[in-house]
């Protein structure tokens, strides 16, 4: 018996970074239907059972009464009944659930903020992140067939993680308390405005820290690999201090939008080595993108990065591995 299961957020691709720059967007319909090769790919491959969560959009049941009336759902598909706050709560909670309820994987679509709530609530089970839309880092842009071969493949494997790899994470702390995590990168803005949680502008910004980074990327994340690659599978990460009189860069910080900013110091953060800022001026934390932390004048913040991220699929690696166990022969 073999599970997986789904997490769709539907709030994801509308934030406001989608109105100050050029970013691409999936719509909820679009969502359904990746939802559904998944369903169908997971299916063929001789998943029993696949877990969908519910939300307010109702991506989960559109996707079963579709697939129904069409007659080409033949395995056990439900959403789990867990109660909505209409919040990132939500997604934690359903990872939570998810793993007591052993699936052998769990595929997010979302963006950086979604799989940073799943992988709160994830301890041992894969993750498998799946893009939908342009400012992301952690998730990639794969075809909903493809996920739901590969979390099918990992949900029958007798050892899962030797097609995953266990990635870094950034675990904050404010005043010797640990308060939240970051899977790419982490954030320190004078912007305290929370109107809207994401955040666009790149002069408030004072610190970056970053768990791995690329000049490839969409994101502040990019700023970082403009001056140093960090792959994710380096043994640390990366912490810029931006100021106005420092070396100038210029760095996709959003699609179709190459930013410039200014930093004074580059440095590596080893594995398991905080490190700690006392606050001149209150602020704002921001985690994957969005603000999550406010700081005040005098607090101490600490960012570490540690190995303790979750287990992430690596796609290619593993559909490789099912050509060598014979998944795709047919008798």
């Amino acid at each position: 018996m073999s599970s997986i299961g789904i997490i769709a957020n539907p709030a994801s691709g509308k934030d406001i970074r989608r109105l100050v720059s050029y970013a691409t967007t999936i719509d909820n319909q679009e969502k359904v239907n990746i939802v559904k090769r998944i369903v169908l790919a997971a299916q063929s491959l001789e998943v029993d059972t696949i877990w969908i969560m519910p939300d307010t959009f109702q991506i989960g049941y559109t996707v079963i009464s579709d697939l129904l009336k069409e007659e080409k759902l033949h395995i056990d598909c439900q959403v789990m009944e867990i109660p909505l706050t209409a919040s990132a709560e939500d997604t934690t909670t359903a990872a939570v659930e998810m793993e007591k309820l052993g699936v052998g994987c769990v595929i997010v679509l979302g963006g950086d903020g979604t799989s940073r709530a799943v992988a709160k609530g994830l301890k041992d089970t894969p993750l498998l992140p799946l893009s939908t839309g342009t400012n992301n880092v952690y998730p990639t842009m794969t075809e909903g067939t493809v996920a739901g071969m590969a979390a099918a493949v990992i949900a029958c494997m007798a050892n899962p993680k030797e097609c995953c790899i266990q990635d870094k994470r950034i675990e904050v702390y404010r005043n010797g308390v640990f308060s939240d995590i970051a899977l790419i990168d982490a954030v320190i803005t004078d912007d305290l405005w929370i109107g809207a949680k994401a955040i666009w502008d790149a002069e408030k910004l004072k610190h970056i820290f970053v768990t791995r980074c690329h000049p490839a990327s969409i994101g502040f994340s990019s700023a970082a690999g403009c001056i140093q690659i960090v792959k994710d599978s380096d043994p640390h990460g990366l912490a810029l201090t931006l100021e106005e009189t420092g070396e100038k860069i210029i760095a996709p910080i959003a699609a179709g939008i190459l930013a410039p900013l200014s930093y004074s110091k580059a440095e590596r953060m080893p594995l398991g080595m905080p490190m700690e800022l006392v606050m001149e001026w209150d602020c704002m934390v921001a985690l994957d993108g969005e603000r999550e932390l406010r700081g005040k004048k005098g607090d101490r913040l600490a960012f570490t990065i540690t190995q303790n991220g979750p287990w992430r699929v690596e796609i290619r690696k593993t559909l490789e591995k099912a050509v060598e166990m014979g998944l795709y022969k047919r008798f």
